[in-house]
């Protein structure tokens, strides 16, 4: 005997996993971000909990296609080895520059601009090593850092800042900007006026 059951949960879609939701939670998150160029805590139905942002990218190994591991695996490269503190500054910037319409509209694109030319905005993107991320315990910090940022609940240490080098090198560039602060690491800016 053969039992069709239209209409019925048996052909329904299977629930969506813990990262997919948090896939499109963090997709909602960062539209939100560059629409409205504000970055305001979230509702509690969108935010990201700690479980759907390690279901995305639980080791640093995942694809760089998806708002959480971008802004996370560039939290991590860019300030790993460093304290919380040092990579929320570094994740306040990305997640300003998401909220500026002088730059891409999606972390994902913030992160990887200027690759293209050969001119990143963020140096461990262009550096030709593996981006995936060694240091477990590090990049847990750094994914837990992007997730606040994501949900609007990270307090910009930063002051708007777009742009920042480690205090150890003095690019040309940062003499036509305004420093807005300076971290143990690093020094942070934005454009005048």
């Amino acid at each position: 005997m053969i039992c069709l059951l239209w209409g019925s949960s048996a052909l329904a879609e299977p629930p969506a996993t813990k990262a997919e939701i948090a896939r499109q939670k963090a997709e909602q998150l960062e539209q939100r971000v560059a629409e409205t160029d504000q970055i305001e805590p979230a509702p509690d139905e969108v935010r990201l909990t700690p479980e759907g942002t390690e279901a995305v990218d639980p080791r640093g190994m995942a694809p760089l296609d998806d708002a959480i591991s971008c802004l996370a695996r560039s939290i991590y490269w860019e300030a790993k080895g460093t304290d919380q503190r040092e990579m929320q500054a570094v994740a306040n910037v990305i997640m300003n520059r998401l909220g500026n319409p002088e730059f891409p509209s999606s972390l994902c694109g913030v992160v990887q601009q200027g690759s293209e030319s050969g001119f990143c905005q963020f140096s461990w993107w262009c550096d030709g090593r593996p981006d995936e991320a060694d240091e477990p315990a590090q990049y847990a910090t750094a994914r837990e850092v992007a997730r606040r940022a994501l949900n609007g609940t990270l307090p910009d240490i930063t002051h708007g800042a777009l742009f920042f080098h480690h205090r150890s090198i003095s690019p040309g560039w940062m003499s036509t900007l305004v420093r807005t602060t300076r971290t143990r690491e690093f020094s942070f800016y934005r454009q005048p006026g």
